[in-house]
């Protein structure tokens, strides 16, 4: 494995077809002239042409159809199993939520594959919508399980702000080889296709907001837990879901056996975004990536990282402004977050404040939604062979479209520039250290006596080598983690220090930007084996 921890230091190209929104891109570095790039300076921006465009608009093509192709691309899953108990159809403008279906007929049949077609098989494929308490609360799913052998051991994961599992098709196969675990990924409540409640918060005081917006999303993790009876599993969560999964493990102790962090949003601490100004609770926010080109992510290099901290790119800039990895201290001093550098763009700090997500504006935009998605979809997948970059790009707009919900959570998580109004790094070291009651719960009214304190939980953060979030964030992060673990130990017994579990380290993947999980989807699917395997090696010993 070419993976390294790091102790506070830091494809091939195909040709694009012509029905591919990346096709004027391609005529465009290749210096062709197009129809977009004579139509002024966004010409070449969003990638799409005005015909193609309204077109793929009419088309209307329902989110479920579209992540049905996505996971289509699967190896050894040509059928994959896809519900339509949501994203069937676009939900209607006089409705507040996606539709949420309880025709049986809708519910997907599972799909094995058997060894003769499965290499790594014998596995069970399974699609499902999993409902929870209250109206238009149910949770996608998308989950993979080894057959003929005991399960001892489940892997969950979150994707990132706006996406869905879906964008996680490359890893899926790769993750359910390893034996004794069942995988499950999980769009978030009001995102992919999950169900679309309205977002509403209630109160007007800031931390009681802030806390408020993390709850609509790990309540509802929490309740899905309860309902596949898991009683421990190891979670992943990427950028907006590693955030998630920190204050899942922070508020519902006990069910970690290990956290693994892919580009987490929310660590560094910055003095603006912890004293901006809220959005109204009537009324969230702008990606983080627009100007993203995976192509030349996935053939550079960063040189701010030495190659022995490296695993296996993203040249994002836009809200960046920050070094990347720089000045890694081999001494093991603290890497402190570089301050963020003001201003931000006018523009975008008026939408992030008026509570205007991009996802809005693509609504908004109707005929012209597709052009604008390609935008970033031809940046975002450019590494990848046409025709799954196709389908991902409707997959992305057929989310995009979808009816506000979860996204208007994300202006009083993050101020503009994505730095969180309640940054990690201030409770980070708690994961893994809170007082538990014996029946697993973290509850103030039990008896001081009769509680214990969790023995340490892995965590594991993983950064693109062309990373624009903030690598130093991870480092100061583990930092925190390793001194509390030892401040913990100091007064614990023997048995106690034998049986902690706590420790961090940070990884870089080679090669790979913020989406470490797509850019150098086979290096990090060897990484999480190898971390997927250290949680079996770890269970065998107690």
């Amino acid at each position: 494995m070419a993976a390294a921890t790091t102790n506070g230091s830091s494809g091939d190209i195909r040709t694009r077809s012509q029905q591919s929104p990346l096709a004027s891109q391609r005529a465009k570095e290749s210096n062709a002239p197009t129809e977009e790039n004579r139509k002024g300076k966004f010409g070449g921006f969003f990638t799409l042409g005005y015909k193609e465009g309204f077109s793929q608009w009419w088309a209307n093509v329902p989110a479920a159809a579209a992540e049905h192709a996505v996971l289509s691309y699967i190896p050894y899953l040509r059928k994959p199993p896809t519900h339509t108990q949501t994203g069937s159809a676009l939900p209607s403008t006089n409705s507040h939520s996606m539709p949420v279906s309880d025709t049986a007929d809708r519910e997907a049949v599972p799909v094995r594959t058997n060894s003769t077609t499965d290499p790594f098989g014998p596995r069970q494929w399974q699609s499902q919508l999993v409902k929870l308490n209250g109206k238009d609360r149910a949770l996608n799913e998308f989950s993979i399980e080894r057959l003929d052998e005991p399960k001892d051991h489940d892997l969950v994961i979150l994707h990132g702000y706006g996406a869905g599992l879906g964008f996680f098709y490359k890893n899926f196969e790769g993750l359910s080889r390893v034996p004794g675990w069942k995988v499950y990924a999980l769009d978030l409540l009001g995102m992919g296709r999950s169900s679309r409640p309205p977002f509403r918060l209630h109160s007007k005081d800031r931390q009681r907001s802030i806390t408020e917006a993390e709850d609509w999303f790990v309540d509802a993790l929490e309740e899905w837990r309860v309902k596949r009876n898991l009683d421990r599993f190891t979670l992943l969560g990427h950028s907006l879901g590693g955030y998630m999964a920190v204050a899942y493990a922070l508020k519902f102790p006990g069910h970690l056996n290990k956290l693994i962090l892919a580009s987490p949003v929310g660590i560094p601490e910055d003095p603006y975004a912890v004293n901006a100004e809220m959005p109204d609770p009537s009324t969230s926010t702008l990606t983080n990536e627009v100007y993203q080109d995976q192509e030349a992510t996935t053939k550079g290099s960063n040189p701010n990282i030495p190659d022995s901290a490296k695993t296996a790119g993203d040249n994002n800039n836009f809200l960046n402004a920050r070094s990347k990895a720089q000045k890694a201290s081999p001494s093991g001093d603290e890497a402190t977050p570089s301050a963020p550098r003001r201003p931000l763009p006018k523009w975008l700090t008026y939408l992030w404040d008026a509570n205007i997500s991009p996802f809005s504006i693509v609504r908004w935009s109707g005929p012209l939604g597709p052009r604008l998605v390609s935008g970033w979809t031809s940046r975002r997948f450019s590494h990848l062979p046409p025709e799954e970059a196709q389908a991902l790009h409707t997959y992305a707009y057929s989310l995009f479209r979808q009816r506000g919900s979860g996204e208007y959570a994300l202006a009083y998580i993050l101020a503009p520039g994505a730095f969180a109004r309640s940054p990690l790094i201030r409770r980070i070291q708690g994961v893994g250290r809170q007082m538990i009651a014996p029946n697993g719960s973290a509850t103030s009214s039990v008896a001081v006596a009769q509680q214990r304190r969790e023995s340490g939980v892995p965590v594991v953060f993983l950064y693109g080598e062309q990373d624009w979030m903030d690598i130093n964030g991870g480092y100061a992060a583990e930092q925190k983690i390793n001194e509390e673990r030892e401040r913990v130990l100091k007064s614990a017994t023997a048995e106690e220090k034998q049986n902690d579990r706590g420790a961090a380290k940070c990884l870089v993947i080679k090669k790979a930007g913020h989406h470490v999980y797509l850019d150098g989807w086979e290096e990090f699917n060897e990484v999480m084996r190898q971390e997927m395997m250290d949680v079996s090696r770890r269970n065998e010993k107690r």
